[in-house]
């Protein structure tokens, strides 16, 4: 294997990572208004994400950059042609990041209304747009001779990339209320099984329809069988969020997230940006790619940096674990 495939099989490493991690993050977001029913219960909510949703975002930083160095004509390509949606995805992280930080720092209600309902939008609009971005990844779009994008924003809003967007935005907030259910206790953590469950259901029918879809059109054998993982997942994890079992539910959940990328860059390879004008002028992890000796460096800094990460985002996760509930927020002064 070439150090142009590994870098992206670690890119798609990355965005699995990202999807796994910000999913439920996003998830959490846009249940702020569809879960909670009172500030404190939204204060419940945005707790579970409180020390980790900026961690989760390096993922993002760190799957950005690296397509930057490895494979620049794919990352120039791409930021040229979905301009507008990575701007919009971008700005959204923004104001997100300062409502998480700036919402509890005046008690006035209007206030903390006002960057709760930026929460909630600039959660629900990237989960959508990420997916939109991958479909037009997936099924190709306008790239001319000289690797520059030639379409319209309109062509990015084709029936596949949309399917696609509302398959994140739904699964995004299914496996937000996963995890709402596994780091709550009392009424919300009922209540968030329940939403989980008929969130769950109408993302299988979604998913059917996007996965089938991507399939015929693109795939190939192991695009099938991390097809048939994400189905099989899936349906386990709203078998065991029917049960009551949150910890095995979400870990199902995750595995439904990392097969269907999986599959998108499985069925993506060797391309990194199909063009729907001709074939010829598709963007490969061959012609796309970096030297050789930069891709060796960054291989050596990539073996040392990255262990550490996860490392240090696991041991996050495991001071965070417990459970919250109302009984845990102190009352509004």
């Amino acid at each position: 294997m070439e150090l142009h495939d590994i870098w992206f099989v670690l890119i798609a490493v990355l965005w699995t990572g990202y999807f796994f991690l910000e999913g439920f993050d996003f998830g959490i977001g846009v249940l702020t208004k569809l879960l909670a029913r009172d500030r404190k219960e939204r204060r419940v909510l945005i707790n579970t994400i409180g020390p980790v949703w900026d961690g989760n975002e390096v993922w993002l930083l760190t799957a950005g950059g690296a397509t930057f160095a490895a494979f620049p004509d794919w990352y120039a390509t791409l930021f040229s042609g979905f301009y507008l949606p990575l701007l919009v995805i971008l700005l959204c992280l923004i104001v997100r990041g300062v409502a998480f930080e700036y919402r509890a720092k005046r008690p006035e209600e209007k206030w903390q209304t006002n960057w709760e309902h930026a929460i909630f939008w600039t959660s629900l609009i990237p989960a959508f747009l990420w997916g939109l971005a991958f479909g037009n990844i997936v099924r190709g779009v306008k790239i001319d001779a000289d690797m520059e994008y030639v379409g319209s924003l309109g062509d990015l809003l084709n029936p596949y990339a949309v399917l696609g967007g509302l398959l994140t935005l739904f699964l995004f907030t299914f496996h937000g209320a996963v995890f709402a259910g596994l780091k709550t206790v009392g009424d919300i953590r009922e209540r968030a099984g329940w939403l989980a469950l008929r969130l769950g259901l109408v993302t299988a029918v979604l998913a059917l329809g996007f996965l089938i879809w991507t399939q015929a059109e693109h795939g190939d054998g192991l695009s099938l069988l991390a097809m048939i993982i994400a189905v099989v997942a899936l349906a386990g994890s709203i078998g065991a969020i029917a049960m009551g079992r949150e910890g095995w539910s979400f870990a199902l959940s995750g595995l439904t997230i990392t097969a269907a990328v999986a599959m998108l860059f499985l069925a993506l390879f060797p391309n990194v940006m199909p063009s729907s004008l001709n074939d010829a002028w598709s963007l490969t992890v061959t012609n796309a790619s970096s030297t050789p000796y930069t891709l060796k460096i960054m291989t050596w800094c990539a073996g040392i940096a990255t262990p550490v990460v996860m490392l240090y985002q696991g041991w996050t996760y495991w001071v965070f674990r417990k459970r919250i509930g109302t009984q845990h927020i102190a009352d509004a002064h």
